[in-house]
């Protein structure tokens, strides 16, 4: 089974900040690390390796500095990495990134895609299902568990709110998978010589063949506008007095408010 799983690189949630003067994400001095749910993504495509044979290749799209989370996933387990780089990819969004991934992955060839559920630095949970409309591909969203893997198809535990749906699914196809999946491993000392040893494979928007008009911020059909924190400025009154004046006040000012 040839498995790809798409990682990404994100700031680390608790060293995220705004920078005051451009209202938008402060990345540097900011530590940045694999997408949590995208571990647990490596981790299942790295155990249904394991299980059933063949490869896991790593895909992410980013920039070069996104070669050492690759290395990671290497040392981790999968048997190689690609990264899909260019300035024309700057400021895409899910429908932008859902395409060019899609161009990657045709490139690279695939029986299943692995994603995590949703990165923590944009929460939409949208690239994996747009990745698999993209692809004309069948997919399973929030998979806890794969219960069992065959050459052409795969049975899932989808979570819900209420419990789970057992889901047969033919390959080739997609999941996302949430945290519940699995624990992931620590890269071990020979899968860190190895990852050191890996060459990263590189493709720009011309190997891919992608339209320069469905990349970056030209392909992306929804745009941030604006960013900003949060302020924290509200007004106290403090209401003083017996049980029956401060119950008084508080329906005065109660009313205020309501007009």
């Amino acid at each position: 089974m040839k498995i790809v799983v798409c990682v990404k690189q994100v700031p680390d949630a608790k060293d995220v900040r705004l920078d005051p003067e451009t209202n938008t994400l402060a990345r540097e001095g900011v530590e940045s690390i694999m997408n949590p749910y995208d571990r647990h993504a490596l981790e299942e495509g790295v155990r249904l390796k394991e299980k059933t044979g063949g490869t896991v290749t790593a895909l992410s799209m980013g920039p070069p500095q996104a070669g050492d989370m690759l290395r990671e996933a290497i040392a981790c387990g999968a048997d190689e990495a690609v990264l899909v780089s260019d300035r024309a990819f700057a400021g895409a969004d899910t429908w932008a990134t859902s395409y060019t991934l899609a161009r990657a992955v045709e490139k690279i060839g695939f029986d299943l895609i692995i994603c995590g559920k949703q990165a923590i630095d944009g929460d939409t949970a949208q690239v994996g299902p747009g990745l698999a409309c993209r692809l004309d591909l069948p997919y399973v969203t929030c998979v806890r568990a794969v219960s069992d893997a065959a050459e052409d198809r795969l049975v899932v535990e989808r979570m819900m709110d209420d419990g789970y749906d057992e889901v047969e699914m033919p390959l080739p196809g997609l999941i996302t998978v949430v945290r519940e999946i699995n624990e992931p491993r620590v890269p071990s000392l020979k899968g860190k010589m190895k990852a050191k040893k890996a060459e990263i494979k590189t493709l720009t928007a011309a190997d891919i063949d992608a339209d320069p008009a469905c990349l970056g911020l030209a392909g992306s059909p929804t745009q941030v506008v604006n960013v900003f924190a949060p302020t924290f400025d509200r007004e106290r009154t403090m209401i003083t007095g017996d049980a029956d004046q401060q119950a008084d006040e508080l329906a005065a000012v109660l009313k205020k408010l309501v007009g």
